[in-house]
């Protein structure tokens, strides 16, 4: 089964840290996807762009309407995700909670948030 792990944290955090601080918890969590990698559990990550760079449809009044930046306001925002195959939840929550945003990430507000992905058929006529 797979798991998505969205990463969050606190962006005014994140710009407040030194080079020397940033580099440490890139050496950290590049650690850890090695580890999970190595492990056979790692199926996808990535960083996001910063929320400002965000645009959100939204339905409004029957319409679809955009909008500037993510949908909620939040004191954190989600920066990045990983993707796990492990076999029950308490395999992910295991395999997460290695990730230096689960341990080490107090300082940035950082968490990680683990659902179980549910996949869809996708038929030729969703792809029309």
């Amino acid at each position: 089964m797979k798991y998505l792990c969205l990463a969050y944290g606190d962006e005014k955090k994140y710009a407040a840290m030194s080079k020397a601080e940033l580099d440490e918890m890139g050496v950290k969590c590049k650690s850890h996807d090695e580890e999970l990698h190595q492990g056979g559990h790692l199926a996808l990550i990535a960083s996001l762009a910063p929320t400002r760079s965000a645009t959100t449809l939204r339905p409004l009044n029957g319409k679809t309407v955009l909008f500037d930046g993510p949908y909620a306001e939040t004191k954190e925002q989600v920066g990045g995700f990983f993707i796990l195959e492990a076999r029950d939840l308490n395999e992910a929550i295991q395999a997460a909670s290695k990730h230096p945003a689960a341990r080490v990430g107090e300082k940035m507000g950082c968490a990680v948030e683990i659902r179980p992905i549910e996949f869809f058929e996708v038929t030729d006529r969703a792809r029309a």
